[in-house]
């Protein structure tokens, strides 16, 4: 059940981030509400999962990695957004960076 918070809270805050990419510079308030909501229900599992006992940094990082990948990926395909080789090494060492801090929480002191 944790994982799955986690997995919400990611799919929140990326929805929240395409909102704000919608709603042209927070011109347009539906879509500023929208971007409200998804965060602060994002943070809210986010908090959930934190206090089921989860490392703030393993947390943190797969919060952060999988949110550039996807926001990366659907700006790309809903906007028409760079999605460069470069970015997309980027994003990969970003990965790279989550697991290894991910291996290192579940290694003993």
């Amino acid at each position: 059940m944790t994982w799955v918070l986690l997995a919400c809270a990611i799919g929140l805050e990326v929805l929240g981030t395409l909102c704000l990419k919608v709603s042209d510079g927070m011109a347009r308030l539906r879509w500023v509400a929208g971007t409200v909501v998804c965060y602060v229900l994002a943070f809210a599992l986010i908090g959930a999962v934190l206090a089921r006992g989860v490392a703030v940094g393993v947390v943190y990082g797969i919060w952060v990695a999988c949110g550039v990948a996807l926001t990366a990926v659907l700006g790309r395909l809903l906007f028409r957004d760079p999605l460069t080789a470069k970015m997309v090494f980027g994003i990969a060492l970003i990965v790279v960076g989550v697991v290894a801090v991910e291996l290192g929480a579940n290694t003993p002191v």
